[in-house]
């Protein structure tokens, strides 16, 4: 199994490469540090990407879940470096760009623990295992006079409870193992 981060910027990349609005290649700049921020796992980078107010709205089943406020997004990022959820995928499919956003579609692949995929809403059998979730999002970086900070993100999810694999601990990336091990929280291996 292969879960490849670049993909969180690929695209975003080469969107830059075909992109000649100076103030549309500063917002793309900012979006791929972010997104090279979360791969890294960096809470410092990824706060340095966002105004010193930023404002999330994630949209999960019509109810708005996003952290707000400074405090409330660097809670929300600590939480997810540690929490177990942060090895994922997110190859571009659609990519807009206009003055005060940079909109990105994908599906999303992500590694997490039954108990993040319970918690998730995914209808995985038991909690003790590790599994490749699936689901399509929607991201809009908003930005304001500024285009070297964005203001914060607007998220929409959509997922299908029956979207994942159940993966054998022999076949987990070295990049999942690596980051369990960060965080504390590595598959117990069986000795002979």
């Amino acid at each position: 199994m292969n879960i490849d981060q670049t993909l969180l910027w690929q695209a975003l990349e080469e969107r830059l490469a075909k992109t000649t609005n100076p103030r549309h290649r500063t917002m793309l700049e900012v979006v791929i540090e972010h997104s090279k921020a979360e791969a890294a796992r960096s809470v410092e980078r990824l706060m340095a990407t966002l105004v010193e107010d930023p404002q999330y709205h994630f949209w999960v089943r019509g109810r708005d879940v996003g952290p707000k406020g400074y405090e409330g997004v660097r809670s929300y990022y600590e939480n997810f470096v540690a929490d177990g959820g942060a090895v994922f995928e997110s190859p571009k499919e659609r990519i807009v760009v206009d003055d005060h956003n940079v909109v990105s579609e994908a599906e999303v692949r992500n590694l997490v623990s039954g108990r993040i995929a319970k918690r998730r809403g995914y209808n995985v059998p038991d909690e003790s295992g590790h599994y490749l979730v699936k689901f399509r999002n929607v991201v809009f970086f908003t930005f304001g006079d500024d285009p070297s900070r964005a203001l914060g993100e607007d998220s929409y999810t959509a997922m299908d409870p029956d979207a994942w694999e159940r993966v054998d601990d022999a076949d987990l990336p070295k990049v999942y193992l690596d980051y369990l091990e960060e965080i504390g929280a590595a598959p117990q291996r069986a000795t002979a």
